[in-house]
């Protein structure tokens, strides 16, 4: 079993066995717990990203997840996982587990969990034989036998699958069981679950804003906020979530009032702005590509890459955005000195006197790629990866990176850790983000 605990948020004195939801206060924050199901998650077969589509829906609509369980599809693992989670929350989500195969046991489970005996719905048979017609597949007996339903359930009807969605309840405690095909739970947790959650519990409003932040490490911005964040509203949390080369700063609260709540996010994303505005480059789940893209096709300026450490990473992560052929030209992995000499025209003498890891190289390789493809602006990279290849001089995450238009070229040195892939990752972070302030003080 794998289990990760989040903060929890309870009513002081409250017994979720006894508690009647009729009767909750209305900033009540609905406590969940999220199960999936299956063998495949457990052994690093597929990644669980069923639980994170359910906690973030959840929480978006006022419902604070408590725990996230990874089990595997066998009797005695489910019904302890229920067990445990009805101990300290209010309602529980499970994914997984109702497929027609044999190694799809939950129902069964469920079956005795519940007492209820398992009753074969003509609704769900129906809608199982349309199914399969429409797809032209001959109904078989392990098909029927998903039609077998815990008795008394509520059916939430799949109309992408053949698994049906089942809700029911016990000791005031609902329980949610959903296929784990990820289609098809997402479209009944989110047009069916959702809605029927919130007509029942009309849980109170919440309000995130993420602020996206790029070139300053998690340490060096909580240092910069200290005073920022003493002075923040005691309703307001706050997060720090770092990934390579991106830093997010979540801010949430929750209340009656959407339009107080998005004042009072307002209020605090303003100060920000004033406080480390250099390093923020956009909102929400904006990504720095996409601002890039944003800034080059609103100045009518187009862009070239010359890749040596990143190979291609740089190209991949700017034509990700829909329409960026608008104004990306195209990319030069350069990662062979042959390469850089044949087809960005830099020297020899260069490369030996300096080596590939160096500022004059990059500087020509980023005015190479504006020659050759004609561009506004070019980004460069060439720097030392790993996990090996570095020297005393020249360590492993010694990474050049140059930025280029038709007027100036910039360069910088950065030195990152000894992870291949997070270089690789936090490299192209930093040069796309030299070329938006670039970008910034040649346009405004």
């Amino acid at each position: 079993m794998v289990e990760h605990q989040l903060p929890k948020l309870r009513v002081a004195g409250s017994n979720p066995v006894s508690r009647s939801f009729h009767h909750l206060p209305l900033k009540y924050c609905m406590q969940a717990a999220v199960i999936t199901i299956g063998d495949e998650i457990l052994i690093g077969q597929i990644t669980d990203t069923n639980s994170a589509f359910i906690a973030s829906r959840l929480d978006a609509a006022g419902f604070q997840v408590n725990t996230i369980t990874s089990i595997p599809d066998e009797h005695t693992a489910i019904l302890k996982a229920l067990a445990d989670a009805t101990s300290q929350v209010d309602l529980v989500i499970v994914t997984g587990g109702l497929g027609p195969t044999s190694d799809d046991r939950t129902k069964y489970t469920l079956s005795a969990y519940f007492e209820r005996k398992l009753v074969r719905n003509k609704d769900v048979l129906r809608h199982i034989s349309e199914l399969l017609g429409r797809r032209g597949v001959a109904m078989n007996n392990l098909n029927e036998m998903q039609a077998d339903v815990p008795e008394g359930s509520r059916i939430l009807k799949n109309e992408l699958g053949t698994a049906p969605g089942l809700w029911l309840e016990k000791q005031n405690i609902i329980y949610i069981f959903l296929p784990g095909v990820p289609f098809e739970m997402e479209a009944l947790l989110t047009e069916k679950v959702i809605p029927l959650l919130a007509d029942r519990f009309h849980p109170p409003k919440i309000v995130h804003k993420n602020i996206m932040l790029t070139g300053i490490g998690e340490s060096s911005l909580a240092d910069k906020l200290r005073d920022w964040e003493k002075e923040l509203d005691p309703d307001i949390s706050l997060a720090y979530l770092p990934s390579p080369g991106i830093l997010k700063l979540r801010l949430s609260v929750k209340g009656d009032n959407t339009e107080i709540l998005q004042e009072k996010i307002k209020k605090q994303t303003n100060k920000l702005k004033f406080i480390v505005p250099e390093y923020i480059y956009g909102y929400d789940e904006e990504k720095l590509e996409e601002v890039i893209g944003k800034l080059l096709y609103h100045n009518h300026k187009t862009i070239s890459t010359a890749e040596s450490c990143t190979g291609g990473t740089l190209a991949s992560m700017i034509t990700g955005i829909p329409g960026s052929s608008r104004y990306y030209k195209g990319t030069v992995v350069a990662y062979d000195n042959t390469v850089k000499i044949n087809l960005l025209d830099i020297d020899q003498d260069i490369l030996n006197k300096f080596g590939a890891v160096s500022q004059p190289v990059v500087e020509k390789m980023a005015t190479g790629a504006i020659n050759k493809f004609h561009t506004d602006y070019a980004i460069s990279t060439s720097g030392i990866a790993g996990p090996d290849g570095g020297t005393p001089e020249k360590p492993v995450g010694t990474v050049w990176i140059a930025v280029a238009s038709n007027l100036t070229v910039r360069a910088k040195k950065f030195v990152f850790g000894k992870n291949r892939e997070r270089n690789i990752i936090r490299s192209a972070y930093a040069g796309m983000n030299m070329l938006r302030e670039l970008i910034i003080e040649e346009n405004t």
